[in-house]
């Protein structure tokens, strides 16, 4: 059991292995001290990376769903004793497995977030066919762009970390298909499912605990920022706004991962008034409590929320697939309540902040730089003279599996926001750049 978890699909087998660290710790050093790891520092989580050194980036983030993820994965192996059986590869959960899954579930997001990724995928797709999503980047980086010392591409990790990462078991290209990997990867990714006898669409039990766990981050820690940032406003006036409450329900309404929250059979309007003139009573409560100390009350609700949710994940058996599902749990059944509850705080996050006017002005700004590198770079002959020489060398050497569009893609998903602000300022605004300035 433990080779086929602990295989390295990129690794040449003459490669040397150290005594003395768990294979699975050896990835986590490749993880964090990888550039994309540093790069995440300078990405943004909500704000603008660079906003504030309060706000957090998609570094911070990360390391807190590493966090959140490690102390889950410890108790549920204490408490679950058929993850003792390791019947099966996919039905194990090692915590420094889960944490590794974590570190680099964000490595494929692009500079300016959400708004980053939506525009590389409506110019790939538009005008070369091709289509650009972070889950699928991240196999990309890992599997292909990183560099190693004695690897030809990639960071060469382990087999349950692949997996463990991949919350989207499928095929990106298929038809309507969202979120997935791309074709390149998908091979890999595919043959390592096949050896594992993975049910087809069921993600293994580290990758669906570390989903989660990244749903914990965004509905606590996002809203911990809107706070702080005065987008959300701790009061009667704003809690029971109509149009905040109008906005979360369409949000909702509007997802399209919403048939998993069984949102039919209520009301959603009312639970949503419940929701949050709950979250307020909380908030005055522990205002109280904190001695009307603004910044403790807002770590100390953070606190309780991330427990409140994390203290709930269990295993539970998924009849309908044949296979084991990682859930919010109460009274030996999966906990519909408490999961709606996470997901309206999602939405809140999401209404306040990435729907705020002033976060949309600054996505529009984001737009125009992305889609003006990329018309600079597209043009291949002009590129090549603009692109630092590592990348064209890159690109040199594997010209034959690496389309010049998917190229550039890559290029400028890999850009900090200031990295990309900075490169359009030299390009079309008025800052002149330095022969001498290392890119």
């Amino acid at each position: 059991m433990n080779n086929i978890r602990k295989f390295r699909p990129g690794e040449a087998a003459s490669s040397k292995v150290s005594e003395e660290r768990d294979e699975f710790e050896r990835d986590y050093a490749r993880l964090i001290q990888s550039p994309t790891f540093r790069r995440l520092q300078g990405k943004s989580q909500v704000f603008g990376a660079g906003s504030g050194d309060y706000y957090r980036t998609r570094l911070t983030h990360s390391l807190e769903v590493a966090q959140i993820a490690r102390e889950v994965a410890k108790r549920l192996e204490r408490t679950n004793p058929f993850l003792q059986k390791r019947e099966h590869p996919g039905l194990i959960i090692d915590p420094t497995v889960v944490e590794c899954a974590s570190i680099a579930h964000d490595f494929g997001h692009p500079p300016f977030g959400h708004k980053g990724e939506e525009v590389l995928n409506h110019i790939l797709l538009k005008d070369h066919g091709l289509k650009y999503e972070g889950n699928a980047q991240n196999f990309r980086i890992l599997m292909f762009l990183e560099k190693r010392a004695g690897s030809e591409s990639g960071l060469d990790l382990t087999a349950a970390v692949l997996l463990g990462i991949n919350k989207y078991p499928y095929l990106l290209e298929e038809e309507g298909r969202l979120k997935g990997v791309y074709a390149s990867e998908w091979e890999i990714i595919r043959e390592l499912r096949r050896e594992w006898n993975m049910p087809e669409g069921c993600s293994t039990l580290e990758a669906q605990l570390m989903d989660l766990c990244d749903d914990i981050a965004y509905s606590t820690h996002d809203i911990e920022d809107g706070i702080r940032a005065g987008k959300i406003q701790m009061n009667a006036t704003f809690f029971e706004d109509q149009r905040l409450i109008r906005h979360v329900v369409m949000e909702i309404l509007n997802d399209p991962n919403k048939h998993k929250f069984g949102w039919e059979q209520i009301d959603i309007e009312q639970m949503v008034r419940k929701v949050l003139a709950d979250y307020l009573e909380q908030w005055q409560q522990i205002f109280a409590e904190c001695n009307r100390e603004e910044s403790r009350t807002r770590r100390e609700m953070k606190a309780r929320w991330v427990s409140s949710f994390a203290s709930r994940l269990d295993i539970l058996d998924d009849p309908v697939r044949g296979w084991k599902k990682v859930a919010l749990v109460k009274d030996g059944a999966e906990d519909m309540n408490l999961l709606r509850t996470m997901e309206i705080l999602k939405k809140l996050a999401w209404v306040t902040l990435i729907k705020d006017f002033r976060v949309l002005r600054l996505q529009k700004r984001s737009e125009i730089i992305v889609e003006r590198l990329w018309e600079s770079f597209i043009d291949q002959d002009r590129g090549m003279w603009i692109i630092p020489p590592d990348w064209i060398d890159s690109y040199e050497r594997r010209r034959g599996s690496w389309s010049w569009p998917r190229f550039v893609a890559d290029y400028i998903s890999g850009m900090t926001d200031a990295y990309a602000e900075k490169v359009y300022a030299e390009l079309f605004a008025s800052k002149s750049g330095s022969i001498y300035e290392m890119d």
